[in-house]
């Protein structure tokens, strides 16, 4: 993957691309994206903002954390600069299309699902409570 071809997948993805080389800004439906790229460090990351951390609880701050764990699959519920964000981090240039789409999918998800089920999308490993309740 490069700057130009990622760049080219998201504007396909989006009406409204702003930004420079490995820099941008991008909305779908009502979800503000951001794409950092590192060329030098072969790194990548898709985030959007969700909310800003002294508008959560600490309860809510723990699911997110344990939904990292079970359902949150390849992307991470994080907090930076009193922000929490849905973020996808990944090595730029071993991405293909279909990882970048699908990264973008799952992002927005664990947007949506913020305060609910705090998922990436449709698959999540089983809780311990879960488990439990399963073999009852």
């Amino acid at each position: 993957m490069t700057n130009k071809k990622l760049r080219s997948i998201i504007s396909s993805i989006t009406d409204t691309i702003e930004g420079n080389e490995g820099n941008w800004k991008f909305v779908i439906k009502d979800i503000t994206f951001f794409c950092l790229t590192d060329t030098l460090h072969n790194r990548m990351r898709i985030i959007a903002p969700i909310v800003e951390i002294t508008r959560i609880t600490e309860k809510e701050i723990k699911k997110a954390m344990e939904a990292n764990f079970h359902s949150a699959l390849d992307i991470r519920y994080a907090i930076s600069e009193d922000v929490v964000w849905s973020a996808f981090i990944h090595p730029l240039k071993e991405l293909t299309k279909n990882q970048v789409v699908d990264a973008i999918s799952q992002v927005y998800s664990g947007v949506k699902t913020f305060g609910s089920h705090y998922s990436s999308g449709s698959l999540s490993f089983l809780t311990e409570e879960e488990r439990k309740s399963r073999l009852n």
